[in-house]
């Protein structure tokens, strides 16, 4: 058994108090194995058939109608993401995952954007929230969105499992009580940002002033802003696209990145500082705080220009300031295919437990997996001047690769030798 086996089967048998039995157990390994292989589709029947089982009803059984906590297990994927990569300069980050569906059984399905395809799609939206921290990225909260399409509908909620008294909540609520969960649970972190527009709604933004957190968030260029006193004759400042003129050529800052050994100048920057005359319409910084707006122009095409709010101290440096802003998209770049290697866009379940028991699994892995990075010393530096590096499509480092084959029907493991 080789050492990243070995540590799987340790982590597994920390979480086995879970499982009543250890059948159970023995397919919650195989299962999260499954997820860490190379499989190109990763549902019950491409698992069950990669641990051997002769059908796929057993792991279908685990997630449809094993009684066994997804929450529980989803604060012991906490507890494991904060061992490893805990960082008090850590950021919390909010944003979604649509997995598109066919038909309408499907736990939360309605037509709704879908990232993917950049439109309206027949889908489920989850609100995640995940983790960064110097040592890495991992997943460790999950509220599936469901649409008044379900709520409204009580017959179709009891169908899919959905328990008495889960009403409609918005997807920014749910935001909220991720970040509160995190709080509540003591995981160290110094910064919040938001992707997917979660920043543009003062409902999230609110909640980390109210409790003097820092964040950058993008919002647009519609964010509303107060004047407090006009000059005659002058067009008062309403939305903060109205102050993109007011730059001055001389303020906008370049930023390099290096790529491939060189250096790439592919944004330029410049700040504005809010507050006085000039504040956020809907919301109050906190005592020490104030707000800062980042403006971020393309140097190959200038009219493509984003905007991004920032809540913090007032020694908070300008390259912070920056570097968090860009950590979404910074791991979309480095670990753009993590959702999509530990199967949470390619569940096949339709009911509320079959779907919370698949995600908080994904999550299990995708944390096993950010942790073996971690030791090898693979980095994301949210805080600092570094790019992100990720793993490969692989389920672990360079020295560790599983070479996935197909199994025979004499050797139905053969596949987990190491390449």
């Amino acid at each position: 058994m080789s050492g990243w086996e070995l540590r799987l089967r340790e982590l597994t048998g920390k979480v086995g108090h879970l499982f009543a039995r250890p059948e159970p157990r023995e397919v919650f390994h195989d299962l999260i194995e499954g997820l860490l292989s190379d499989l190109d589709r990763k549902n019950c029947w491409t698992l069950a058939r990669r641990a051997g089982h002769t059908h796929p009803g057993r792991m279908q059984a685990l997630l449809s109608r094993g009684a066994w906590s997804a929450d529980a297990l989803e604060a012991e994927v906490r507890t494991h993401v904060v061992e490893h990569l805990g960082d008090p300069n850590g950021v919390l980050i909010i944003d979604e995952t649509q997995v598109p569906k066919k038909g309408d059984k499907s736990v939360g399905v309605a037509p709704q954007y879908c990232a993917a395809t950049n439109r309206i799609e027949n889908c489920q939206v989850a609100v995640m929230l995940s983790y960064a921290g110097r040592a890495g990225h991992a997943y460790i909260g999950r509220r599936l969105h469901l649409p008044t399409q379900w709520t409204d509908d009580p017959g179709r909620c009891r169908e899919a499992g959905i328990p008495v008294g889960v009403g409609f909540a918005t997807k920014h609520d749910q935001a909220v009580e991720l970040l509160t969960e995190a709080a509540d649970a003591a995981v160290p972190f110094g910064w919040v940002t938001m992707a997917d527009g979660y920043g543009q709604h003062p409902r999230v933004r609110n909640w980390c002033a109210q409790r003097s957190l820092p964040y950058v968030v993008a919002v647009s260029a519609a964010l509303p802003l107060t004047q407090i006193s006009v000059a005659p004759g002058t067009v008062p400042v309403t939305r903060v696209g109205q102050l993109l003129t007011r730059i001055a050529d001389s303020a906008w800052q370049p930023r390099t990145r290096a790529r491939g050994g060189e250096d790439d100048r592919s944004h330029d920057w410049a700040l504005i500082s809010l507050g006085g005359n000039l504040r956020v319409s809907d919301e109050i910084p906190a005592d020490g705080f104030a707000h800062t707006l980042l403006v971020r122009r393309s140097v190959g095409d200038p009219g493509e220009v984003t905007y991004f709010l920032a809540h913090a101290r007032h020694r908070a440096s300008v390259p912070v300031l920056r570097r968090i802003a860009e950590t979404p998209q910074r791991i979309k770049e480095g670990d753009g295919q993590g959702k999509g290697l530990i199967g949470i866009d390619q569940h096949q379940v339709r009911t509320w437990t079959a779907w919370h028991h698949t995600v908080t699994a994904c999550m299990f892995a995708h944390a096993f997996r950010a942790a073996l990075h971690t030791e090898a010393g693979t980095v994301l530096d949210s805080t600092a001047d570094a790019e992100v590096t990720s793993p490969d499509r692989h389920a672990f480092n360079s020295r560790q690769r599983v070479r996935v084959t197909e199994p025979s029907p004499a050797h139905p493991r053969n596949h987990r030798r190491l390449a």
